[in-house]
């Protein structure tokens, strides 16, 4: 690991200036509805005009090609500056790094300027009625037409999908093919004919999440991702993205630390030592998981299956982190709204991206080489 960090130090300390002079004094509505979704865009174009909103993206695209080290300083900076949520994050943390991977260079053309300047948001659409954390039981279909496809069926708990432009995600085009084949990997406009979306409220009410229903889409050949039938292999070159660092970098944890201390140093009882144990726990995690992050962009092999672990930590972490606040706060806390929001949502931490309990027979089987359950 290196942890000689002097060469980023101007590329953090431009960062910091700019976020100082940027960050709207007053946050903006939240992004889970039709008014804070449409400010939280127009954060999206003001970042993109400063080249800051996909700075490790090649420059063609609307980026700086700024190394992994630069980029997680990048999100250092942005947490602790205390700036808007990332209402691209689909795109940008997921979709694009997918496209990186295994798009055309025609789709990269297409697709990443516009996703990098917010003018399209994307919706990951993955999760069906009888397929969450696997995958793999998905029933949503597409089946081969002259110039493309026709998608059927039904996404459930698709994110960003009440307000979002487009869609990506897996559907099975070979019914006959064992489970984990079969399967294309599409991109598609939320405005198509045939598509229905109903919002999902979160428990506050506000639709973070959306239904969607598929009637004989078209989709054309150009909105593959991969080649036909290999949708379980990108589709994993996906996951491993929404469990590492790119979807929930350490820079989020250290932020929350932080503001941790800041609220037990105001409100704690100084002889409550089992609260000031689990301030002290949160806050020492947050930097493992940075030590952690540095240690992940300077190995040269891909971390894998290995990702897993990463997601159970943040996970974690986000809800011990969250509650600790709240049992500072007392009978306060359910008068204080960014603690409490914050607690609700990462309440969902250890369902999203792969349930918890999924990632740790992943991290048996594919890290540690254990023998599957019941064999």
């Amino acid at each position: 690991m290196d942890l000689d960090l002097s060469s980023v130090e101007p590329f953090r300390a431009e960062v910091r200036e700019w976020l100082r002079t940027h960050v709207p004094a007053a946050p903006l509505p939240s992004l889970e509805i039709e008014e804070g979704f449409a400010a939280h865009r127009a954060w999206e174009r003001e970042l993109y005009g400063a080249r800051l909103s996909v700075v490790s993206w090649p420059e063609e695209y609307g980026g700086r090609a700024a190394t992994p080290l630069e980029w997680l300083v990048f999100e250092e900076e942005y947490y602790a500056a205390g700036a808007p949520g990332r209402v691209s994050q689909n795109g940008i943390n997921l979709l694009a790094p997918t496209l990186f991977q295994h798009g055309t260079p025609e789709q990269l053309a297409r697709v990443l300027p516009s996703m990098a300047s917010g003018e399209v948001i994307w919706a990951q659409a993955w999760s069906e009625p009888g397929a969450g954390s696997d995958l793999a039981s998905l029933r949503a279909t597409a089946t081969r037409v002259d110039g493309g496809w026709l998608l059927n069926g039904q996404k459930t708990w698709s994110s960003r999908a009440a307000f979002a432009d487009w869609g990506f995600g897996p559907f099975r085009s070979d019914p006959e093919a064992q489970r984990h084949r079969g399967l294309t990997y599409l991109m598609f406009p939320l405005d198509a004919e045939g598509i229905t979306r109903r919002p999902i409220g979160r428990i506050d009410g506000k639709p973070a999440f959306a239904e969607l229903f598929f009637d004989d889409v078209f989709v054309p050949d150009r909105d593959v991702i991969g080649e036909p039938g290999a949708g379980w292999k990108v589709a994993m070159s996906t996951t491993g993205n929404e469990r590492g660092l790119t979807l929930r970098s350490p820079g989020r944890f250290l932020a929350a630390a932080d503001r941790l201390l800041d609220l037990w140093r105001e409100r704690a009882d100084p002889g409550d030592t089992a609260l000031r144990d689990r301030v002290a726990d949160a806050w020492i995690k947050a930097r493992a998981y940075q030590l952690k992050g540095y240690e992940t962009v300077s190995r040269t092999d891909d971390i894998g299956a290995e990702s897993s672990i990463n997601k159970i930590f943040w996970s974690e972490l986000d809800v011990a982190l969250h509650e600790t606040a709240l049992d500072l706060l007392g009978p306060d806390g359910e008068l204080e709204g960014d603690w409490l929001e914050g607690y609700v949502f990462s309440l969902a931490g250890p369902i999203y991206a792969g349930t918890n309990e999924i990632q740790r027979n992943v991290i048996a089987e594919r890290v540690l080489g254990l023998p599957r359950a019941g064999r």
